[in-house]
């Protein structure tokens, strides 16, 4: 299978306008002809819905939540990258380009990163005019602040809840096309399976989550806005509904899966307090422009914190890397964080955290200053941890956040299946092997607005209009086989809950697969995610029956496809014989701990197909050309 990314040529700065020239269009009086599933209402989902109900299209939405603004998107706190240069420090959009490329250790499409960097003033100004309240100066200006990566302030923010102001933004375009009739809305549905008819994506079988019912839609073109795979982790920062299972029934369908190892590590959230836990909690990236990072210098420190000087304090992402200081990416500070606690100086009970220290700033600017920037954050923080963050240091340490992995899809965002196209954090595009803070809504919204309502034209130009017969014997194969499938997982009746499979498989992926990764971990990963697997067809109980409301039937089917998800990333890890961004292989960093890329060998998009059951996945390489930019060695010191 040759990949074909359909990248336009001609001068980076015009590739994506000449494209959009370029692209068929479908007239208005067609447009209501045609008819779109769209499945997820995140920042991705909720905005392409309206963008395309406003134009014209029939669009129906599915959403696993019972409301649309429920999505995982909710969630993102610090903020939205765009390329305004309010502040006149130098920004432009070829910088919010080369940060990106970079950041993501050239390992994305300059094309893709650049059409991001392109299209993020104009998100601005549309959700301003939505009416989210981004924070604002004196003067009424939009505020901005640093992130990591970045050297200058583009970071556009709604105090600590930027990701739920910009959802409400795009919530609201999409009930506005619900009232008007463009949109139908499907709330908790979860998408189980892809109809194809012809080799072209024709629609989906769902599960009424509410009825246990099994339904299928049909439609012209499908758009995927499903989030990422995160949660495979088990513990991680991503919502408890958040799975990878419409992606992954894709992929076995022949969408190729690309870079599944390329996953993000946070590294400031709160650490783990014991077994209990299913999830864990992010503290915003926007904390560190003004709090510290340290560690004390002795492993034996058993002062209490206001007592260990200045002398005695290891500010090591500052001393490391003093030209970006606390603010490098994210890979690095979750790598440091790791290495200094590796090495005796966590803190805490676990010894598994470092201190996230804001005495500094609150002597400089006052409480009131820092209350005004990071108060619901701090408000959380304490909620949490019955600590106050204002008299003693936040305890931080990473945690697996975001997925730059996802399907393949071509400039146009269409997977290797006709008719299916991926958004957002579903598909692998934009971000390389490490995404820069506050590029995932940029990422979204882009897609959703900017993006794909031009690229799907250029498809539907092609196809006739209701083409579809709701009783095409591919829908009724597809009802049977997941009805199959259902019917299998309620068979098993073993003694194994979900619960406990899932606690396993996350701890090697977390141990072997996560922050940083060796060939012989690696091979033992797969190995051990084979034997969870076969735990699971052997002794897995699901209660219940499946026409009815059943959690633990929901569970096991995302399950199932994380740990076959599971073998993959650790399949591709092994394979990339090389360290970058969020993928460090041990046996390729420096003396010092930095990743060594090898763009001689892997200066490429690993696309893997399914090959059936029991099979050997197939990899095939879509090779990266740096024509504008020259990979060089990444480095924040």
């Amino acid at each position: 299978m040759k990949l074909e990314s359909k990248v336009p040529s001609g001068p980076l700065a015009e590739k994506w306008s000449r494209h959009k020239q370029n692209l068929k269009l479908v007239n208005p009086a067609n447009k209501r002809k045609y008819n779109i599933i769209v499945v997820g209402t995140g920042l991705a989902g909720a905005s392409a819905a309206a963008s395309l109900g406003e134009l014209g299209y029939n669009v129906k939405s599915f959403c696993i939540q019972d409301s649309a603004r429920r999505a995982h998107s909710i969630a993102a706190q610090g903020g939205i990258n765009a390329a305004k240069n309010y502040q006149n420090d130098g920004d432009s959009v070829y910088r919010l380009f080369y940060d990106t490329i970079k950041g993501g250790d050239y390992r994305s499409r300059e094309a893709n990163v650049y059409r991001l960097a392109e299209t993020s003033n104009a998100i601005i100004d549309h959700a301003v005019a939505q009416g989210v309240p981004f924070a604002r100066e004196y003067g009424g200006t939009l505020a901005n602040r640093s992130f990591g990566g970045a050297q200058v302030s583009r970071t556009f923010y709604a105090r600590g809840q930027t990701g739920q102001q910009l959802l409400l933004g795009a919530y609201s375009a999409l009930m506005r096309q619900i009232d008007a009739g463009k949109v139908k809305m499907y709330a908790r549905r979860e998408m189980l399976d892809l109809v194809m008819i012809d080799g072209q994506a024709k629609g989906i079988i769902v599960r009424n989550l509410l009825t246990g019912a099994i339904e299928s839609y049909v439609a012209d073109a499908v758009l995927l806005a499903t989030g990422g795979y995160g949660n495979a982790y088990y513990l991680t920062t991503m919502a408890k509904n958040s799975n990878a299972s419409a992606a992954w029934r894709c992929y076995k369908k022949g969408a190729l899966f690309a870079n599944p190892c390329f996953t993000q590590i946070h590294p400031t959230c709160i650490p783990q307090s014991g077994d209990y836990q299913s999830k864990l909690t992010l503290m915003s990236e926007s904390l560190r422009n003004d709090g510290r990072v340290w560690v004390p210098k002795k492993a034996d420190e058993s002062r209490p914190i206001h007592e260990i000087p200045e002398e005695d304090r290891a500010y090591f992402l500052e001393e490391r890397y003093p030209s970006f200081g606390n603010l490098v990416p994210r890979d690095v500070a979750s790598r440091n964080a790791k290495m200094v606690c590796d090495e005796g100086l966590g803190v805490g009970e676990t010894g598994r955290a470092v201190y996230l220290d804001f005495a500094d700033a609150i002597e400089r600017m006052g409480r009131d200053a820092i209350e005004n920037k990071y108060g619901n954050l701090f408000e959380m923080y304490e909620r949490i941890t019955g600590e106050n963050p204002y008299e003693r240091p936040m305890r931080i340490y990473p945690a697996v956040h975001y997925t730059m992995g996802g399907l393949w899809v071509d400039y146009n965002l269409m997977t290797t299946i006709p008719g299916l196209f991926s958004m957002g954090e579903a598909n692998f595009s934009d971000h390389g092997a490490n995404r820069l803070g506050a590029s995932a809504l940029m990422q979204g919204l882009a897609d959703g607005y900017y993006v794909i309502p031009y690229t799907l034209g250029n498809y539907l130009a092609d196809i006739k209009p209701d083409g579809v017969d709701e009783q095409d014997q591919e829908i009724t194969n597809a009802i049977k086989r997941v009805e199959g499938e259902t019917d299998n997982l309620l068979s098993i009746q073993g003694k194994t809950t979900c619960l406990e499979l899932h606690r396993s498989l996350g701890h090697i992926l977390w141990e072997k697969v996560g922050m940083s990764r060796n060939a012989g971990g690696l091979q033992e990963a797969i190995g051990e995610v084979a034997e969870i697997k076969e735990r699971f067809y052997s002794d897995l109980l699901v209660p219940g029956k499946k026409n009815e409301f059943n959690k633990y039937l929901e569970y096991a089917g995302r399950l199932k496809d994380f740990i076959e998800l599971g073998d993959l990333l650790a399949r591709d890890a092994l394979n990339r014989e090389e360290s970058c961004g969020a993928h460090l292989r041990e046996e390729h960093q420096s003396e010092d701990g930095e990743a060594e890329r090898d763009d001689e060998h892997y200066s490429y998009v690993a696309a893997w197909e399914y090959a059936g059951e029991g099979k050997e996945p197939v990899l095939h390489k879509e090779n990266l050309e740096f024509e504008f930019v020259t990979p060089t060695k990444r480095s924040y010191k």
